[in-house]
């Protein structure tokens, strides 16, 4: 189990930016251990090392992951399909997104009148 990069440089970005983000997470987590121990009568020693110590141990365990057969050869061919998806153009998604607005106001006026009329037709009714 040492330091091997599981077929170097196939699914490179998808695995990189995998393990920064657990990494983050992992990071903003033994921060957060480190104010818990910060606030506590606890030997300096154990307040410091105690999340350094388990922030190595995950980000070894996160560059094992990320390189574990399985799940590289998982983001390998995530990476690869992600590669022949067609984007649509910056003007395709302005026009489908203003189209979007347009129907919810519409919807939402079409509802509120509704609303309105049934409100008006039972106050009456009802008196």
């Amino acid at each position: 189990m040492g330091f091997h990069v599981y077929k170097r440089g196939q699914g490179k970005n998808t695995r990189l930016w995998s393990a920064l983000i657990v990494a983050a997470i992992v990071g903003i987590g033994c921060l957060q251990l480190y104010k818990k121990l910060a606030g506590t009568d606890l030997n300096q020693w154990v307040v410091y090392f105690v999340p350094a110590g388990l922030f190595a141990i995950l980000s070894y365990v996160v560059f094992w992951l990320s390189n574990k057969p399985s799940l590289a050869d998982f983001m390998i061919s995530a990476e690869g399909e992600l590669k022949k998806v067609s984007w649509s153009s910056r003007q395709e998604i302005v026009v489908s997104t203003v189209i979007v607005i347009a129907v919810v106001v519409f919807m939402a006026g079409l509802l509120g009148a509704t609303d309105l009329m049934f409100r008006t037709l039972f106050t009456s009714l009802l008196g």
